[in-house]
């Protein structure tokens, strides 16, 4: 069953829709009043950057899971789940998969070598996103920003994983039509999944 990621999806698509015509909207008529060459799976790839920012900014200010108190103790709301518990999953896996993304877009997008670049925006939009949560009346943790910033780590270690097996791709792989169909099909396998296993039910 998909009903939270439906629920989710029902509230939020006017936005994702509305933003998604204008970006587009402009960035063709950039494209074509300058003359710039079209490149689908870039411009899909920022697409899917600036939705997930969308929904990243959902998850954290909108989602009614407000409880407990501001908590300043690294580690402590960590090693009070159990480990196999839904909760684990939920406030730990959870914060860490929720930042994934984030990593590997802020990596692949200033083609940074360095961890730290990555490591330091992920910190400096997490602290953010917790000092915007106490300010809308919801709770701070300084536990989610550590799992956050390791979720960006573990994207530039994705990103750059990823650019060192292209390096050994057949060279019909690394063609602009492979790419832009690959992009679409991962895309449609994103989809498929978040609706097939209810992915939304470990953020919720």
């Amino acid at each position: 069953m998909a009903s939270i990621f439906l629920d989710i999806l029902h509230n939020i698509w006017p936005m994702i829709f509305i933003f998604t015509v204008i970006i587009v909207s402009i960035r063709i008529a950039y494209i074509f009043c300058n003359k710039e060459n079209f490149v689908l799976h870039k411009e899909l790839l920022m697409l899917c950057f600036i939705i997930y920012i969308l929904l990243l900014y959902y998850i954290v200010t909108f989602q009614d899971n407000n409880y407990g108190m501001n908590n300043f103790i690294p580690f402590r709301e960590i090693f009070r789940y159990n480990i196999t518990s839904k909760l684990f999953i939920k406030n730990v896996i959870g914060n860490v998969i929720l930042f994934v993304p984030f990593g590997i877009f802020v990596t692949h997008y200033v083609k940074n070598s360095k961890v730290y670049v990555t490591l330091l925006i992920s910190l400096l939009v997490s602290c953010a996103i917790e000092f915007a949560q106490m300010q809308i009346g919801r709770t701070a943790d300084i536990d989610d920003v550590i799992l956050n910033v390791l979720g960006g780590v573990l994207g530039f270690l994705l990103c750059k994983l990823g650019s060192k097996l292209s390096e050994k791709l057949p060279k019909f792989m690394k063609e602009q039509v492979f790419l832009d169909v690959l992009c679409l099909v991962m895309i449609l396998v994103i989809i498929y999944l978040a609706f097939r296993f209810d992915f939304w039910r470990f953020l919720s």
